[in-house]
């Protein structure tokens, strides 16, 4: 159990990285204005979107199932799993929101500014901060 604990929080760290750099990408394509940087752009987006992100959320996902099949009853129990499965369909929500964003830029659809894309980067930030608590405090 231990191993798929520790490969879990390998790939929810690399999930976590990509959820917290693509926007931050997603804010400077919106800021460019030539045609270059804006290619640029959407190739870094599309590897990260699809080489890291989508690999690290479905290994994250599979782990964390994994991890839930060894105790089901007491997970289904305790409040603050139920509380981080709702961050978690949030989380994976958010994800699937940036892959769209990726082909809207791709597109060149976008229509929202940098600064929304400034908060739209903060989002991951809060789910992280609330999962850790809720997993290692355990409030309820």
């Amino acid at each position: 159990m231990l191993w798929v604990k520790a490969f879990h929080i390998i790939a929810v760290i690399c999930w976590f990285a990509g959820l917290f750099y693509l926007p931050r990408l997603f804010v400077y394509h919106a800021m460019s204005e030539d045609a270059v940087s804006r290619e640029r752009f959407k190739i870094m987006e599309r590897k990260l979107y699809r080489g890291i992100m989508m690999p690290s959320m479905i290994a994250t996902v599979a782990l964390g199932l994994w991890l839930f099949s060894y105790a089901p009853e007491a997970y289904l129990q305790a409040g603050w799993f139920h509380a981080k499965l709702v961050l978690v369909v949030l989380l994976l929500i958010y994800h699937f929101y940036c892959g769209h964003l990726v082909r809207v830029f791709r597109d060149d659809g976008n229509q929202r500014s940098h600064v929304f894309y400034r908060w739209f980067n903060e989002m991951p930030v809060l789910a992280l901060i609330s999962i850790v608590i809720l997993v290692v405090v355990k409030p309820f």
